[in-house]
């Protein structure tokens, strides 16, 4: 079992890793070793992730997520299998650490009696300081 956050938990058979040819860094070996990682996790029919965490992680995977629900992420950053493999498993557990993080709700409040006669104040000592601006009347 991985530990993502203190609500969830991943087992390791839930992650699905392919490793391909890489276009990224690597000199020679880009054309003979396969290390760019393809991670799969397939969301909808994980048991480890409760739904409310699920119904976030949704915008937050984007176009990484397909229409079966499976997770795409794809890391080619480093020149290494292991370190591509990190790099991709770290993706996915911010992702999941994102969407675990309930959002607050908001809240409606109304003005204060207090904030309402500064706004008042404001308001007619500004009307003041524009009426004192204007020149003197003819009044012929």
């Amino acid at each position: 079992m991985i530990r993502i956050s203190n609500r969830v938990q991943i087992d390791e058979n839930e992650l699905e890793e392919t490793f391909v040819r890489a276009s990224g860094p690597g000199g020679q070996n880009v054309n003979k070793l396969s290390t760019a990682v393809e991670l799969r996790f397939n969301l909808r029919n994980s048991p480890s992730i409760p739904e409310d965490v699920k119904e976030r992680m949704i915008p937050l995977a984007g176009r990484r997520l397909t229409l079966d629900g499976v997770i795409i992420i794809f890391a080619q950053r480093f020149r290494t299998q292991e370190r591509n493999r990190e790099d991709a498993r770290e993706r996915l557990f911010e992702m999941i650490r994102e969407a675990s993080v309930r959002p607050e709700i908001r809240r409606p409040t109304r003005p204060t009696l207090a904030s309402k006669k500064r706004r008042i104040d404001t308001k007619i000592r500004r009307s003041t300081i524009k009426s004192l601006r204007t020149g003197p009347r003819n009044d012929d």
